[in-house]
């Protein structure tokens, strides 16, 4: 995975020493991550656009604010996710494939942290918790 610090691998080895939140955007396909200061970008709109990025981007990448503590995933699926037509069986993809990239990349930062979706985004899990098996 190529990992790409803002603005500078400096300013995000230090972030991460001091245990400092970090903004990141991770692509679906794990092949690349941008990652900053959380004050630096605020938003991850905004990360991507200052690594090269263009705003509408925003949804090729899985989002995370993290720290030691944890990773928060915006969990917000796009209804165009691996063009996948059924709601319930594209939430499902994107919830699986969310947890494995995300999961690498904190690793390959050094983070061995629990992923937490929070509240305000689990109403997108509502489909998958209300299936029966």
């Amino acid at each position: 995975m190529k990992i790409i610090k803002h603005p500078s691998a400096e300013a995000v080895d230090n972030a991460v020493k001091n245990d400092e939140p970090l903004l990141a955007a991770v692509s679906f396909d794990g092949t690349t991550a941008v990652v900053s200061h959380i004050d630096e970008a605020v938003e991850h709109h905004i990360l991507l656009m200052k690594a090269g990025y263009k705003d509408t981007d925003i949804d090729k990448f899985f989002r995370i604010v993290l720290d030691k503590s944890g990773a928060d995933w915006t969990f917000v699926c796009p209804p165009d996710y691996k063009n996948i037509p059924y709601r319930d069986k594209r939430i499902k993809a994107f919830h699986k494939d969310g947890f494995n990239v995300i999961t690498d990349f904190l690793h390959e930062m050094g983070y061995i942290v629990g992923i937490n979706i929070p509240k305000r985004y689990r109403r997108h899990l509502d489909v998958l918790s209300n299936e029966t098996y």
